[in-house]
């Protein structure tokens, strides 16, 4: 029986475990040292500029507005709201409208909506919102996602270090208790999300700052040029930012799970897995199209090299083929018995770790602990959902390869995508 789980473990044990190992150090030092750290710059308010993009969201944006509206933060806020082919989502236009007269009172809170009345895109309504902003920082938000109201405080402290590039903040489930799908999401993003990218952020080794919320210096961002028109342009956007402080020395790209969002998810099987078609196929094209060149070690710099091709390559893209292939192989070759003998096995091993990781990051970054203690409840099917969610990143990956899906997203026109050079 331990002959047909030969191949899989070593890969477990060379990929996944030291991963962990990693994310739960990088939980301690954020915990320990950084947050203590952060503390101390809460004086620190420059102008900040949010930049949200706008579609089709109709009043359910003033919810966005109104979080930034009341943040508790002493500085100036600018709210840029960019709607995105305004002829024909006027509803959100409107409803940005009807709040100009509830923010007029607000102190140091600025609304400004820009309407494109064609459609062009995410990129181009963020980078239309920067061309306009005149904050210090600069911070990418979608418009159906509402904050905390220490969200800019929080965030900014952490930009009041120099060698602080840019950064992302939490997002949490906002629709949780819609289905089971969402709730199992809300676990997904606390261990998934929350715990990996505190850990990884706290070594500098962040892998991706959120489309959906993101912190950067205006400054940085002008230098760079914007955001480049195509799909993901979060990845490719902290790729970026990882190749220019590369060529500027103790330069970070960071973390902080205190600024918190929320968010809806996809709340059907369905449109779960084509949202992760979507995501997955487009890391591939990221990684594997239009930033192949930058894996060596002269432009991202060993540590960040070492931790995108573990963590971003074979972690993401190389071990859900592998643990197809295993599936196959150990159905064909081995009896049933042992089959299910080395399933169960499998699912135990992750079922520790799922409840292992839930725990940590309940315990050490959890500011909802009464909500998050619920999910624990969802941690014996979690190894479930999780391995469907790998399976299912083949046909994403595959898909990208043969059909270029990147080319066909939601996110802009096809007119726009087809300026993309890959």
């Amino acid at each position: 029986m331990m002959a047909s789980q030969q191949p899989l473990f070593p890969m477990v044990l060379l990929l996944e475990l030291p991963l962990y190992a990693l994310i739960v150090a990088g939980i301690v030092r954020y915990r320990f040292i950084h947050r203590r750290a952060h503390r101390q710059a809460r004086f620190h308010a420059p102008r900040v500029s949010c930049v949200i993009t706008c579609y089709s969201e109709g009043p359910a944006v003033q919810n966005t507005i109104r979080s930034l509206a009341s943040q508790i933060y002493p500085g100036p806020i600018e709210i840029l709201a960019v709607v995105d082919g305004a002829s024909a989502n006027r509803g959100t236009w409107r409803a940005l409208q009807a709040m100009k007269s509830e923010l007029a009172r607000s102190h140091q809170r600025v609304l400004k909506i820009l309407p494109k009345w064609q459609r062009g895109g995410r990129v181009s309504s963020m980078n239309a919102g920067l061309q306009l902003s005149r904050g210090e920082i600069v911070m990418a938000l979608d418009g159906d996602t509402s904050f905390d109201n220490n969200m800019v405080a929080e965030a900014v402290s952490r930009m009041a270090d120099p060698a602080m590039l840019g950064l992302t903040g939490t997002l949490r489930v906002r629709n949780r208790q819609a289905s089971l799908w969402t709730r199992f999401q809300a676990l997904e993003y606390l261990v998934g999300l929350i715990a990996t990218r505190t850990g990884l952020g706290a070594f500098n080794l962040l892998n991706n700052v959120s489309g959906a919320f993101g912190v950067f210096r205006r400054d940085v961002l002008t230098r760079m040029g914007g955001w480049e028109c195509g799909t993901a342009e979060d990845l490719d956007m902290t790729m970026r930012l990882k190749r220019y402080g590369r060529r500027r020395r103790d330069r970070r790209i960071g973390f902080e799970p205190y600024a918190i969002g929320h968010t809806d998810v996809p709340v059907g099987f369905r449109e779960l897995l084509k949202q992760r078609l979507r995501w997955d196929g487009d890391l591939f094209y990221i990684y594997a199209r239009k930033h192949r060149g930058a894996f060596a070690p002269g432009i991202m710099g060993w540590p960040n090299l070492i931790a995108t091709l573990w963590y971003g390559l074979l972690h993401q893209i190389v071990l859900p083929f592998v643990i197809v292939i295993y599936l196959i192989w150990i159905l064909m070759t081995r009896p049933a018995e042992q089959v299910m003998a080395g399933l169960i096995l499998i699912y135990g091993l992750y079922l520790l770790i799922s409840l292992l990781m839930t725990v940590i990051s309940i315990a050490m970054l959890s500011e909802r602990r009464g909500e998050d203690l619920r999910l624990l409840l969802l941690v014996p099917l979690f190894p479930i959902y999780r391995g469907v969610m790998r399976l299912w990143s083949t046909v994403a990956i595959l898909a990208e390869i043969v059909l270029e899906t990147h080319k066909d997203s939601s996110m802009a026109p096809w007119w726009i995508l087809k300026r993309s050079r890959y």
